[in-house]
């Protein structure tokens, strides 16, 4: 019986919802907030225009949302405003082959030859803050010349 409220919630809902509203239902990002400010700075593309958080979306709409390094291409299948569990969320949207194939071969390239300094994790130790301002001591780029 819930899982017929649940559908009726979606598609009885409006024929639109705000931008910000269904990414946080669709769990691309954790908050309405995080939404909206990758909205903003321009991370979420409708059409390949940017668009604002209140932009109203219907099922049918193309997104280009980017994540970090992932780059996702999605159809908006269904509507929502509520946040559900990551298998309903799954079902909002479609997304492309062509993103889900360029998404596997950047992890893949990630994972061969990972970023330099992506080993590095957090405040360096008095060590490595010793090896640093020795290197940057000795570093004179207009003697090195």
């Amino acid at each position: 019986m819930k899982s017929s409220q649940d559908n009726d919630q979606r598609s009885s809902e409006n024929e639109s919802i705000r931008v910000d509203k269904w990414l946080w239902a669709a769990r691309f990002f954790k908050t309405r907030t995080l939404a909206q400010d990758n909205v903003e700075l321009g991370r979420v593309r409708m059409d390949g225009l940017r668009i604002k958080p209140s932009k109203e979306i219907k099922v049918g709409d193309e997104l280009e949302i980017y994540r970090g390094q992932e780059k996702f291409t999605v159809t908006v299948k269904a509507l929502s405003s509520k946040r559900g569990s990551a298998t309903v969320a799954q079902e909002l949207y479609q997304e492309t082959a062509e993103s889900q194939a360029r998404r596997a071969l950047v992890k893949e390239n990630n994972r061969l030859v990972p970023m330099p300094g992506s080993d590095y994790r957090g405040r360096p130790t008095k060590r490595d803050g010793r090896k640093l301002r020795e290197f940057k001591a000795e570093f004179n780029p207009s003697h090195d010349l």
